[in-house]
Parts: C-alpha cells; sequence; structure tokens
C-alpha cells in the first residue's frame, strides 16, 4: 500500500514539474515569440481584439498634467505635487504560458501607470508579511507605526489589511493632503466633507490616495528603507525588469528613519508621482503573478499571499488587497471570467491575469469604459 501511495505521489510531482515546465519565463533583455496558432489562439480574432485596443485611445490629453488636473478638477486645493511624463499611445502585450504572442505600440516606452502602482504597493506589504516584518495584516498598524499617524479613538483601530482594502476610513492629513479632500461625495460641500461622521473601519470601500500613501508611509518605516530599493531588490531584478522603471513620491514626501531622510512615495499618480514603467515590465510583473509568485523556480512571493490578496473585501467583492477582482458586483466585466484579477490605474491601463489560461494582458491608454470589451474579444480568439 505504501509502494502505491509513494508511486501515485512520485507521479504527481512529476505532473506537476511538467506542468511548471510549459511556462516559459523571459530572460532580461528578451522575450520569445510564440505563432498565434501554437500559442493555442486564432489569429483573425486576436488581431481583432488588438485592432480594438487601438482604434479606443483613451480621450484625455497625451499631456498627463493636463490630464490630471482635468480628471481630478473637483477635488479642492488639488494640486501637481510629483513627477508628470507625457504619454505615448496605445500599447500591449498578450502572453500565453509566458510567450509572447501579441504586441502593439511601443512596448519599451517609459509612461507613468497610475494606480497600476497600488497592485506593486500591495506586493510589498505581501513581501512583508512573508519576511515576518509584518506579522499578520489583522494586527493594528498602530502596534507598528507610532508617530501619531494612527492615534485617537478611531485610526488606532485601523488593521493593515484595511488599508490594503482601501476600507480603514483613515482620517487626517499627509503631506499636505487631507483625506476628505480626495474624490469627495458628489454632493455636499467643503464643510460636509470636513465634518463627516466617520465609518468603522472595515465596513464601507472608498478609493483614496491619501489614505493609500498613509499605507505606503507605514511600509517605508516597517521596511527601514526606500520601497523602491525593496521593488527592485526582491522583485524586479529577479523577473529580469530593465533599468528604466522608476517609483516617485511627491516632491516634499521626506521621512527620517535610522537617521536617514528617504522619500515616501505615493501609491498612485493622482497628484503626479506613483510607478513609471515600460509595457514589458509591467508584463513581467503580471506573469510572476500569474505563475502563483514563482519565476523560473525561485519563489519570491508566497502563495498564500497571492491568495489573500485576490480574496474580496466584505464591503466590496470586486476588491481584495489593492487588486480588482472580476467577481459578481458593479465592478464586473459581463461575459469575462471570474476568477481573473487585475491592476488598474487612470488613462486606461491595465495588468489582466488569467492563472487558469495562463493568460497575462497589459493593454496601455485604452479608454477605461473599453476593458471590458476588449477583454471579451481576447477571449474569443482562444481556441
Amino acid at each position: 500500500m505504501k509502494t502505491i501511495q509513494r508511486s501515485v505521489l512520485m507521479l504527481c510531482l512529476g505532473l506537476t514539474g511538467i506542468l511548471s515546465a510549459q511556462n516559459y519565463f523571459p530572460g532580461r533583455g528578451d522575450w520569445e515569440q510564440k505563432d498565434v496558432k501554437e500559442a493555442g489562439m486564432k489569429p483573425a480574432a486576436l488581431e481583432d481584439a488588438v485592432s480594438f485596443a487601438t482604434a479606443n485611445e483613451y480621450g484625455g490629453s497625451r499631456d498627463l498634467r493636463i490630464a490630471i488636473l482635468k480628471g481630478f478638477e473637483r477635488e479642492p486645493f488639488h494640486e501637481i505635487l510629483g513627477p508628470t511624463k507625457k504619454r505615448g499611445g496605445p500599447a500591449g502585450m498578450i502572453l500565453k504560458n509566458g510567450y509572447l504572442v501579441k504586441q502593439w505600440g511601443d512596448t519599451e516606452r517609459v509612461d507613468m501607470t497610475f494606480s497600476v502602482t497600488k497592485s506593486f504597493l500591495s506586493t510589498i506589504a505581501g513581501l512583508a508579511v512573508d519576511q515576518g516584518l509584518i506579522a499578520k495584516t489583522s494586527d493594528k498598524v498602530s502596534r507598528y507605526i507610532w508617530d501619531g499617524t494612527f492615534e485617537g479613538e478611531h485610526n488606532s483601530k485601523i488593521q493593515w489589511n484595511q488599508l490594503l482594502q482601501q476600507n480603514s476610513d483613515w482620517s487626517g492629513q499627509l503631506w499636505g493632503l487631507y483625506d476628505w479632500a480626495d474624490r469627495p461625495p458628489m454632493e455636499g460641500g467643503i464643510d460636509e466633507w470636513k465634518n463627516r461622521s466617520l465609518n468603522e473601519p472595515g465596513t464601507v470601500m472608498e478609493y483614496n490616495d491619501v489614505r493609500v500613501n498613509v499605507l505606503a508611509y507605514a511600509l517605508t518605516h516597517v521596511w527601514r528603507q526606500p520601497l523602491p530599493a525593496v521593488l527592485k531588490e526582491e522583485i524586479m531584478d529577479p523577473i529580469g525588469a530593465s533599468s528604466s522603471w522608476r517609483w516617485f513620491g511627491y516632491d516634499h514626501a521626506w521621512t527620517e528613519i535610522d537617521g536617514y531622510k528617504m522619500k515616501s512615495v505615493t501609491g498612485g499618480g493622482h497628484s503626479g508621482a506613483g510607478i513609471f514603467i515600460s509595457t514589458k515590465d509591467m508584463a513581467r510583473f503580471g506573469l510572476l503573478f500569474m505563475n502563483n509568485g514563482e519565476w523560473n523556480g525561485e519563489r519570491l512571493i508566497s502563495e498564500e499571499w497571492i491568495q489573500e490578496a485576490v480574496t474580496p473585501s466584505a464591503p466590496e467583492p470586486n476588491y481584495g488587497h489593492m487588486w480588482w477582482l472580476n467577481k459578481p458586483g458593479d465592478r464586473q466585466w459581463e461575459g469575462i471570467p471570474e476568477h481573473i484579477f487585475y491592476a488598474a490605474g487612470f488613462g486606461g491601463n491595465f495588468i489582466v491575469i488569467d492563472q487558469e489560461q495562463k493568460l497575462v494582458v497589459i493593454t496601455r491608454w485604452l479608454e477605461p469604459s473599453k476593458i471590458g470589451e476588449f477583454m471579451k474579444r481576447v477571449y474569443a480568439s482562444l481556441d
């Protein structure tokens, strides 16, 4: 009986090795391309998807300074506080089993990626958990950050997972920006916004860059080093990313740790800053998550973290730990598998991951309202 069990185990391990070997991981600076048919996709249908992406460019200005100011003009006191960069045109890549199947536009051009940055920031939190810097995400942040950022009856209750799920309702100001002034309600005015009742942490999801930047600040103090350095060493170098990506904070966002001044980066480009990156480097990051945190046999992120990161939060079924989820809800893309998850940023920047189909889709500067239709066309190209 033990011999049979051992044989079955060895067979399973062998099959796992074979399946793992089917995934291709590009070396630094190169990417092997598969023929569309050989990759199990329909050439005409895939071409239709790419044509759709290029024909539906985001309608905002290519001068992203102008696009940002226009996009957030309702916010009181909104201004550009960090670097911006004029963008290129539509670009994208489609990977199957890690192989490049299709690309369009300038995939090496570095552009702002806005809230796609949040999924990178979430990964920094996951690495902190994996390495024991944070014991568990249900811990109160005030146990780790005791400088007043999380003081008071309300803020002291906030947990790491609530910052990651954007349901903390952290109240205060960071780098001169107030939480209530970020994406305020459509109704009311400054007096109502400033004096609103606070929601119990964990009960209401509200997309808010000030609170995301509070998370980045807290993680900087936990790691005791700049987050771009952590990302470079732990993720981007091991996956063979280029040297062209950058992660910025606001011009005045400096903190002191262990006697060293460090820039506290942002989780998006709402007021400038965030991650500036090429399509190819975004694709490498997506491929790492498609392969459940492993890159060419090396474990970079735990499977446990990825599972936690893509688990729906209680108040918002379409959101995990700064990854969007295609579960039933207001943000679901109809006709697309529910198991996918994705990073999304202003102006139509997306990293879409389907672990079951071994599919990674990067699309940039696609009109955001068109992403569901675009993805339908991509899925129609699968055999």
